[in-house]
């Protein structure tokens, strides 16, 4: 059996000193692979890094849309970073309405420089949307996200959200949040997606599953998202385990190991 985690941010303080044993402890859980996604560009020589040191972890090149002071991302820019072979995606991206307040058109900005640079590259798009659900949308069909689609990660939103991105070629990928007590409307959302859209993340070292919640999150933990997407379908571990690896490997066209 493999599990891969689709969305992790392992170069961050919390794991990236501790990398032989977050590695180790991966393989006793199954997780054969994990995505290390990018959120500013001063962060992507450390995430390059980890891409070409282990054979396992890939990397995304992009900028958190709550990311403010450092390197403003253009279209160009993002594509040049895009050519390492290790980077298999475009981001992490989107709209975030949560923390910031004002105009917030150069997020808006942003987030058409980066599906334009995947339009370019061909490579899938790592989508970040909280209290956005309406204009992430509205954005990804005038940008026409569609033609090269991607994943709306660490999923929050309803079920027309899912099914607006779903429409465009984009998976949904469920965190350990899928696993919280107060998730219920989560939970219906997960029941409706079909597991051939679906993904599986920790978006580490943030938001820990249960039985591990208000601990640092870890690949690792990954399983624990995977087992409750199993319980909400009425599926075995091994089936759910099985279709969004699969998944990963289909929308980052990553040949199987």
């Amino acid at each position: 059996m493999e599990i891969i985690d689709s969305h992790c941010h392992i170069n961050f303080p919390e794991l990236k000193d501790d990398m032989a044993d977050l590695l180790n402890r991966m393989e006793q859980a199954n997780v054969t692979r994990a995505l290390c996604v990018c959120v500013s560009l001063e962060a992507f020589p450390e995430v390059i890094e980890l891409a070409e040191s282990y054979r396992n972890i890939y990397a995304s090149v992009g900028v958190h849309p709550d990311h403010v002071g450092g390197e403003e991302p253009d279209a160009h820019r993002l594509i040049s970073l895009s050519a390492h072979p290790r980077i298999i995606a475009i981001g992490e991206t989107g709209l975030d309405y949560y923390r910031l307040e004002g105009d917030l058109e150069w997020q808006r900005d942003r987030f058409r420089n980066h599906i334009r640079a995947a339009k370019q590259t061909g490579k899938p798009l790592i989508i970040h949307t909280r209290e956005a659900g309406a204009d992430t949308i509205s954005i990804m069909r005038e940008e026409d996200a569609a033609s090269v689609g991607g994943v709306m990660h660490c999923f929050t939103e309803t079920w027309e959200v899912a099914k607006a991105a779903m429409d465009m070629n984009f998976l949904i990928s469920f965190s350990g949040i899928l696993t919280f007590k107060n998730a219920k409307a989560l939970r219906e959302v997960a029941e409706k997606v079909p597991l051939g859209s679906a993904m599986v993340e920790t978006d580490s070292p943030y938001l820990a599953p249960v039985p591990h919640r208000g601990k640092t999150n870890e690949p690792a933990y990954v399983r624990y998202v995977a087992e409750e997407l199993a319980r909400i379908k009425g599926l075995p571990l091994e089936t759910v385990a099985a279709t969004t690896s699969a998944n990963f490997r289909r929308l980052f066209q990553i040949e199987r190991a």
